[in-house]
């Protein structure tokens, strides 16, 4: 890819740049995710070693689980990264893009905890889990 995928926080004190091709993303309806973000979660996995993050003192990571940590702008507490801690990839939130990602949504997971409020109408793919 010629072109950097660039985002940011909210307040604009973490930014951050990746130098790959992301995968495509899928929106995430777990209870988890759902809670942290309001409604549910789009994300997209990028290699760890693409992601270069401007204000890194500004964010902070919460351990959702013992596997993995969610990471957020302590300032304007934007939802940033979704972090598998033993993998050599990190999923960044779709909402924090400020340029293009040639990327569409492929797929929701985690639909047996969707909430009760919405359909999904898309006619994409439905992970249960």
């Amino acid at each position: 890819m010629s072109d950097a995928l660039k985002g940011s926080c909210l307040c604009g004190q973490v930014r951050f740049t990746i130098d790959a091709e992301l995968a495509p993303p899928d929106a995430c309806h777990c209870r988890q995710c759902r809670k942290q973000s309001g409604h549910f979660f789009v994300s997209a996995n990028a290699p760890r070693s693409a992601l270069r993050i401007e204000g890194g003192e500004h964010v902070r990571w919460y351990a959702s689980s013992s596997s993995v940590r969610r990471g957020f702008c302590c300032h304007c507490g934007s939802t940033l990264f979704w972090d598998p801690l033993h993998r050599d990839w990190i999923s960044i939130a779709m909402g924090a893009f400020d340029t293009p990602t040639a990327t569409r949504l492929a797929m929701h997971i985690f639909v047996a905890e969707k909430g009760d409020y919405y359909e999904i109408t898309d006619g994409l793919p439905q992970n249960p889990h």
